[in-house]
């Protein structure tokens, strides 16, 4: 089982080589078909699907904890689900479950501005076929897909007010973040400093500003998106699927 083991020196990852490339062909190829099929996918057996999916995500986050306590990497302050992405695959998984739109609403921007960054700009030690490569890239791109099958197949749309419950939702889990923090000596959000390896946060300017410059970003390409898709806001009104 050396594939689920704590070495990786045999499944170094590189960032666009042949697996990663590959990945990223699969994950735009579905993305295509969940798009150019989405008139035709409906019905029951669809609605087993997105069950299905809700328990698969759930499984294999629950083994990607189980390989932590087992190689002894698993710690307060950095393997809780506290991150943006770990936020938004458990929104994904109550998503799927419920297809409640506020928790649309709260995943579309996470998926579409996180996950999607995070599929192409990976930061992975584990290279394929490594149960760590395999759970990043399946947890990351299944929460863009389901954002994408409530997008064009269930007809959800994000409006103006979707970008306004984001920006208060993550508020109101910023004092959270904070307190376990400085609590568990954490750094989730990079709250207490910047990523030691170079990064994008280098540009953002000292700490703690490039914490107020993200928020900044953040509300900035949410509004752009919903711009972007202001159109399909306007056929989807009047529409409840509370």
């Amino acid at each position: 089982m050396e594939w689920f083991g704590s070495s990786h020196k045999s499944f170094h990852f590189e960032m666009f080589s042949g697996s990663h490339l590959v990945t990223l062909s699969i994950f735009l190829l579905i993305s295509c078909v969940i798009f150019l099929y989405r008139k035709k996918v409906n019905g029951d057996v669809w609605r087993r699907v997105e069950i299905g999916s809700a328990i698969s995500l759930l499984l294999i986050e629950i083994m990607n904890h189980v390989w932590m306590i087992v190689n002894g990497v698993w710690k307060f302050g950095r393997s809780m689900p506290l991150e943006l992405c770990n936020i938004g695959l458990i929104l994904c998984i109550v998503l799927l479950l419920t297809r409640k739109k506020i928790i649309f609403e709260l995943l579309f921007f996470i998926a579409i501005l996180g996950a999607t960054q995070a599929i192409f700009t990976p930061a992975l030690t584990y290279g394929f076929p490594h149960f760590r490569f395999i759970h990043f890239f399946y947890a990351h791109m299944m929460v863009v897909w389901v954002a994408l099958y409530f997008l064009w197949v269930i007809k959800y749309y994000p409006t103006f007010q979707s970008v306004v419950k984001l920006i208060v939702f993550i508020n109101l889990l910023l004092p959270v973040i904070l307190l376990i923090n400085n609590q568990m000596d954490g750094n989730y959000w990079f709250l207490r400093h910047k990523p030691k390896t170079p990064s994008f946060f280098d540009v953002l300017g000292p700490y703690p500003w490039y914490i107020f410059t993200l928020e900044s970003l953040l509300i900035g390409l949410c509004l752009i998106t919903w711009l972007i898709m202001r159109k399909r806001e306007k056929s989807n009104e009047g529409r409840s699927h509370f």
